[in-house]
């Protein structure tokens, strides 16, 4: 009986370390964030009680109450007089976060790495500035001869137009599958060319009309993508899937 109560215990998806670098606020708020963000909390479904996610995360009332108070305050769940509290229905899941989260843990493993600081050092990566640029920042190109009696302020134009088309070029580029055929492209830049304002904006509203096209259809694919997955008979249903059930089968 004993080794059975041990097996549950080690099963509670909720269950918090108090030995734990993270407070036990953060553990249960992380937990339930991730239910909520992958899709397997929808929206509109109610949480447990204060009590009850207590008894179940060995923490205390009042530990509970702040975060679903600081969830409510993301917006990711409300509170109704009476009824409890339930997932925000403005909340839009994205089910291939736990995905590409397990097959990271799954690559560190195989690599002998800690998911520990696999988890440490994307949340560093995530807060600094440009982790997820491809490539470079734009250069500025040679300007060649320069009109003598160009403003200055024009010059800054350019070069604001010049940085604007380099990012929108590096975000474009991890669309291009999914780029719509017979979209206008933007015009060949020649090395010895100097574009003025004018055509450097054209070039920068194609693009960002190709982008807008490209997210539209990307959108659309991992739509297409998700429900297609979750029709799909999976041998095992994750982690966040067997929390799920794990809940369910104590409702």
């Amino acid at each position: 009986m004993a080794q059975q109560v041990i097996a549950h215990e080690e099963r509670n998806p909720f269950s918090t370390d108090r030995g734990d670098e993270l407070p036990v606020g953060i553990q249960l708020a992380w937990r339930l964030r991730a239910l909520i963000c992958s899709g397997r909390l929808p929206a509109g479904e109610r949480l447990p009680s204060f009590r009850r996610l207590a008894e179940w995360a060995a923490v205390n009332v009042n530990t509970v109450r702040a975060v679903y108070a600081d969830l409510e305050d993301q917006g990711l769940v409300v509170s109704r007089q009476g009824q409890g509290t339930f997932v925000a229905d403005g909340v839009e899941p994205a089910p291939r976060l736990e995905e590409i989260a397990v097959g990271a843990l799954r690559r560190a493993r195989d690599e002998g790495l800690s998911p520990r600081e696999l988890a440490i050092v994307i949340a560093a990566c995530a807060s600094m500035p440009g982790t997820l640029e491809n490539g470079e920042e734009a250069t500025e190109p040679s300007p060649g001869l320069p009109d003598p009696g160009e403003e200055s302020e024009a010059i800054e134009v350019r070069n604001e137009l010049r940085r604007q088309i380099g990012r929108l070029e590096a975000e474009l580029a991890s669309y291009v599958r999914d780029l719509p055929d017979g979209m206008p492209t933007a015009r060949p830049r020649a090395e010895a060319h100097i574009a003025g304002v004018e055509e450097l904006e054209q070039t920068r509203d194609t693009l960002i009309a190709q982008l807008s096209e490209a997210q539209k259809a990307a959108e659309l694919r991992a739509r297409e993508e998700d429900r297609a997955r979750a029709r799909r008979q999976e041998p095992s249903p994750g982690p966040l899937g067997r929390a799920m059930s794990w809940w369910r089968s104590r409702s």
